[in-house]
């Protein structure tokens, strides 16, 4: 049975907080609301846009907001201004689950469009051999995107582990019965990811390889 690490985008692979709050602020101006600071708006990254604009303005239109949202996002990324580093430390990482003969995919809140753009400014788009997000799934932490990464992966839940940086990852990785490994660099605290159930919370990316060794070794 295959073996299978799947990683959520934002908060995990990489760091978009700035980029989103942005696009966030933006998005608020021009429906006249007040816009969270960054320390709440970064607790709702990694929900799908619609739940997000939902947790940050329960009153509010939140299809107005999320339509303005993309477009306040696609006019900074045409002009340049979309800044999605990868977190250091993830390239290697990559690396060592790749020469360990794991597969590796993507579960995210972002668009389609948006995470193909993501991968391929890091050149690490064609690494994935499933690339699951919002447009064709519920919001974490529904297991969907998990279990439909699982699925193309020829993998299983037992040999499977989800690295994400939020409650919500951790959330899906349980409801599908996979591994669940806290991402602890990303946009959620450590006790929260380990208050959300996490199997293992790794401080830095060189940590996850063997909280995945050791999920699926237990498992067998």
């Amino acid at each position: 049975m295959n073996r299978l690490a799947i990683f959520d985008c934002d908060g995990t692979l990489v760091d978009s907080g700035a980029t989103i709050h942005r696009a966030l602020r933006a998005a608020f101006d021009a429906h006249g609301l007040d816009c969270p600071p960054a320390s709440v708006s970064r607790k709702v990254i990694g929900l799908s846009l619609f739940e997000a604009m939902a947790a940050l303005a329960p009153d509010a239109d939140h299809e107005a907001l999320t339509r303005t949202y993309k477009d306040a996002f696609m006019a900074m990324r045409a002009g340049g201004h979309v800044e999605e580093p990868l977190f250091d430390g993830i390239l290697p990482l990559l690396d060592v689950l790749e020469g360990q003969g794991w597969l590796l995919a993507v579960a995210t809140g972002k668009s389609d469009r948006g995470l193909k753009h993501c991968l391929e400014s890091h050149g690490i788009h064609a690494r994935f051999v499933s690339l699951q997000t919002a447009d064709r799934h519920p919001s974490k932490p529904h297991p969907a995107m998990a279990l439909a990464a699982i699925a193309d992966a020829g993998a299983a839940p037992e040999t499977s582990v989800v690295i994400g940086d939020t409650s919500f990852d951790i959330g899906m990785a349980l409801a599908a019965g996979a591994g669940a490994i806290g991402a602890a660099w990303g946009y959620h605290e450590a006790d929260e990811l380990a208050a959300a159930g996490a199997h293992g919370v790794a401080e830095a990316p060189g940590e996850v390889f063997a909280l995945a060794r050791q999920w699926v070794e237990r498992a067998a």
